[in-house]
């Protein structure tokens, strides 16, 4: 049967996950994983894996969604069977930064996996200070769009736009930028590329240290 990702807002209170589980249960669909990926506001956003019995039922499914009272649908996209788990992802990619022993597989990893963790079309580790692309995936921006998009961000304290998302290396002029269209990045997916980010940067500094001689 196949599978599919619905990043649904609805209110932020009792019941009204609830009310929409109802509704997928209606079209004799199967509410199989929850992610929240921001709340604030009242409102919450979430991205629920929903198995049905058939892809023609999709149309009907939205139909029964959008007559929940304060629920929105913002994407829905099929996925693949079995249905990745972010948190397991997640733990896989900070696991394998830690193991790397180059400074260049390092960066080259990070934007692999940033990539395939939060779904983005493109990646990249940029030098905002050198103006150099170290590393990327997709069809990057320019080094210079990104190190100007960067240091723009860091002078406005800004966390990104819709499309884009991005995380400063603490200790190093470097950034890890990503980029999408069509479905907006979250509050927990830019916590995420922050958490991914301070790991390469601990592995990158440790990388870089002068070795011991004798």
């Amino acid at each position: 049967m196949p599978s599919f990702v619905v990043r649904v807002w609805l209110p932020d209170r009792p019941g009204a996950l609830g009310a929409v589980a109802s509704r997928i249960g209606a079209v004799r669909g199967d509410l199989t994983g929850i992610d929240i990926l921001e709340r604030g506001a009242g409102r919450a956003i979430d991205e629920l894996v929903v198995t049905l019995p058939s892809a023609d039922l999709i149309d009907l499914m939205l139909r029964e969604l959008r007559e929940v009272e304060g629920v929105d649908v913002e994407d829905i996209r099929p996925v693949a069977v079995p249905v990745p788990d972010p948190r397991l992802d997640a733990l896989e990619s900070a696991a394998l930064l830690v193991e790397q022993t180059t400074a260049g597989d390092l960066v080259e990893l990070l934007v692999e996996h940033a990539s395939r963790d939060l779904e983005a079309a493109w990646a990249a580790v940029v030098d905002h200070v050198a103006v150099e692309l170290l590393a990327s995936t997709g069809e990057a921006p320019s080094s210079t769009w990104l190190a100007v998009f960067v240091a723009g961000s860091l002078a406005s304290e800004a966390a990104g736009t819709d499309d884009v998302a991005w995380a400063s290396f603490p200790h190093a002029p470097l950034a890890l930028v990503l980029g999408r269209s069509g479905r907006p990045f979250r509050q927990r997916e830019r916590a995420q590329l922050e958490a991914l980010t301070r790991i390469a940067d601990r592995r990158w500094a440790e990388l870089l240290l002068p070795r011991p001689t004798g």
